[in-house]
């Protein structure tokens, strides 16, 4: 099979490219320049130079292509308002470019990469994929874009035909990963968290390397217009946390940063995020954090793709083995 791939020098979509390239599939990957694609190359992929609102680059990609799996999107919580804009023309309309490009070329299958975060702030309540995004009130522009994106792919499917699968990644972790919680799980490593900020914050945790094999059933297996949840195990921020110390061999932080304080410190919110090692906007990263859930659960992969993910403790501890971070003997 040949497929086009976006994102592919990214977190997902690079683990995405390699597996595709270690069972045979031939690789297009979207990049913005050679030197960003070096690792794509050396797993044999073909570069196509190009960026989500370069629709010519697209299409020509595409061309002889079988399949597509779309990624690429800019991720990042706590971002002042003047970035909205780059945002949204990646995440919203760089998806349409890349679904109707699709259309066009009559491909015979795509997966889009949305996420867990489309679901919005679940309240406590570990939901499917019948769930719907309540449409009032966003936890940050990233999950308003892709609010937009995901809606933007179903009606493309229920109107146009559009052949696609679209998978929903939980809070995804693994070797080399800069996300916001990637960011927080590496502080603590260093030894740089003294306390723990919003302790109950819910994902669904999973490794990247089962996301990227959930990508791969979804494209053989998936059903068009249909959507599944990509995740690992159900937890908080403090038991992501507790289990991390527990598998490196170290002491979990047992106070909590309270929100009251981090409330009163959004005036200094560049700095506060500095020294938190995230995004400026204080005040976003608050709403994206207090009495937040992003629970789904991933029963419909598992039963309809044969997905299979690691819970959090093996995750988490072939991770710190593939970083160099295991304690001796563990």
């Amino acid at each position: 099979m040949r497929v086009f791939v976006t994102g592919g020098t990214g977190f997902i979509g690079g683990h995405v490219a390699r597996m595709l390239r270690e069972r045979g599939d031939e690789v297009r990957a979207l990049v913005r320049s050679p030197d960003k694609g070096a690792a794509l190359t050396e797993l044999g992929c073909e570069l196509v130079p190009g960026t989500l609102s370069n629709k010519d680059a697209i299409r020509a990609g595409m061309e002889g292509c079988d399949a597509a799996i779309h990624g690429a999107a800019v991720y990042e919580v706590g971002i002042p308002s003047s970035q909205h804009r780059t945002m949204y023309e990646a995440n919203v309309i760089g998806t349409e470019n890349v679904l109707r490009a699709a259309l066009e070329a009559k491909l015979d299958r795509v997966v889009y990469i949305s996420t867990v975060g489309a679901f919005g702030n679940t309240k406590g309540q570990v939901v499917d994929e019948s769930y719907q995004h309540p449409s009032a009130g966003y936890t940050s522009y990233y999950e308003e874009t892709k609010v937009e994106a995901h809606r933007l792919a179903t009606r493309l499917i229920a109107e146009e035909a559009l052949p696609c699968v679209i998978v929903q990644p939980g809070g995804v972790y693994g070797p080399e990963d800069h996300s916001a919680v990637g960011r927080q799980m590496n502080q603590f490593l260093a030894g740089r968290m003294p306390l723990i900020a919003f302790p109950d914050l819910g994902f669904n945790m999973v490794h990247v390397d089962d996301v990227a094999a959930g990508v791969l059933l979804a494209l053989d297996k998936g059903k068009v217009g249909e959507a599944y949840v990509l995740g690992g195990q159900i937890t908080t921020m403090r038991e992501l946390i507790q289990t991390l110390a527990r598998t490196a061999g170290k002491k979990a932080p047992t106070r909590t940063l309270p929100t009251g304080v981090m409330k009163a410190m959004t005036p200094i919110g560049p700095i506060v995020g500095k020294v938190m090692n995230q995004g400026p906007n204080l005040r976003e990263l608050i709403s994206s954090a207090d009495n937040v859930t992003f629970w789904a659960k991933h029963d419909k992969a598992i039963a309809e793709l044969g997905y299979s993910p690691r819970g959090l403790e093996q995750g988490l501890r072939d991770t710190l083995e593939v970083e160099g971070k295991l304690p001796a003997g563990a």
